[in-house]
């Protein structure tokens, strides 16, 4: 009888981006549950580059990704009413969708491109993303949404009443628009972004095209909004701050129970474990 020899598995080179089944926007991996098991070893991370990128240029990247982002989704329904429906509301959808593809292909694989403070609270919540940095992310995105309505008041005043989202019927028919409409924006995040078996090199396309619907669907009842910042930067600039809660309270909530769904219908390993998620890079 021949003796048995002992073979050594190949290694497979890790993916990267732009490689089927790589993490979203980065090459850096990181185990969501790595915080609780940071003392078990020096084995636990083996697999997971450090982070390269400080949180200096995070906040840089997402403060530029915010306002481009803002920018867009308000200049739209601007111009629309200085211009008697020259956009229309498909126009506006694609501003919104549009702007959202192209900050996350530009800065998703620097700071994440959440660009919204219901996106990093969720993945918060959901520990793909470290809550010492929501602060300061959220600051970055307020305050990106407000020079961005500032900018677009001193072009086109005294138009920018028509970039505020604001309910057309009830609050509460508004606030179930808001709740549902995040609720899919953040189910598709946390897909492209977190669970390597979706095709995260589409992350940009599939996250853009949801915000175009959700905004064919709800653009002319509540404004379509998915994000507190696209409200509360324009509404500071045109001081309308009509049923302001709903886009503070109703986002974040749908947002979060997005997250939660996927999370819990996600598919798990051939042995029964859920995969680890991977998260935006941090």
């Amino acid at each position: 009888m021949p003796e048995s020899e002992n073979v050594t598995p190949a290694v497979s080179a890790p993916a990267t981006p732009g490689t089927p089944g790589a993490p979203l926007f980065s090459s850096v991996r990181i185990d969501s549950l790595s915080y609780e098991r940071k003392h078990c070893g020096p084995t636990c991370f083996h697999d997971f580059p450090k982070p390269d990128v400080s949180l200096t240029r995070k906040l840089g990247a997402e403060f530029v990704g915010t306002f481009i982002l803002i920018f867009g989704a308000t200049a739209g329904p601007i111009v629309n009413q200085k211009y008697i429906g020259a956009e229309t509301l498909i126009g506006n959808a694609a501003c919104a969708g549009l702007a959202v593809m192209i900050v996350i292909l530009s800065t998703g694989h620097i700071s994440g491109a959440h660009l919204n403070p219901s996106i990093t609270i969720s993945f918060a919540l959901l520990r793909h993303f470290p809550w010492s940095q929501v602060p300061t992310y959220i600051l970055a995105q307020v305050s990106a949404s407000i020079c961005a309505s500032f900018v677009l008041k001193g072009a086109f005043h005294p138009f920018m009443s028509g970039g505020v989202t604001v309910p057309s019927g009830s609050d509460w028919q508004a606030f179930i628009l808001e709740f549902v409409i995040s609720f899919n924006l953040m189910f598709v995040v946390t897909a492209v972004a977190t669970d390597t078996r979706a095709v995260g090199e589409l992350a940009g396309i599939a996250v853009g095209a949801t915000v175009m619907l959700n905004i064919l669907v709800a653009g002319m009842g509540s404004g379509g909004s998915m994000n507190p910042v696209r409200t509360l930067g324009p509404a500071i600039a045109a001081g309308n701050y009509k049923a302001i809660w709903i886009y503070m309270v109703a986002p974040t909530l749908g947002a979060i129970t997005g997250a939660a769904i996927y999370t819990f219908v996600r598919l798990r390993g051939e042995d029964g474990e859920t995969p680890r998620p991977r998260s935006f890079r941090r």
